[in-house]
């Protein structure tokens, strides 16, 4: 892991200032109301229901084709 961090070190001191400004744009602090409009978003078209017949219908799977 030392040799990576060896080759690593002076390729990011190398790095444009201009790429470190892109990270920190920030366009709506709100995280939580981010994540309840997506969680919202998430049951109302149905997608909740996706996930839970593909949990179930992958359990099954698992265990008709495990051995042993």
């Amino acid at each position: 892991m030392n040799y990576l961090n060896d080759l690593m070190s002076p390729l990011l001191w190398h790095l444009p200032v201009n790429l470190t400004a892109l990270a920190q744009t920030i366009t709506d602090p709100d995280l939580m109301g981010q994540m309840q409009k997506s969680w919202n978003h998430f049951i109302q078209t149905g997608q909740v229901w996706a996930l839970l017949i593909g949990l179930v219908i992958g359990y099954m799977i698992r265990n008709l084709t495990s051995y042993g």
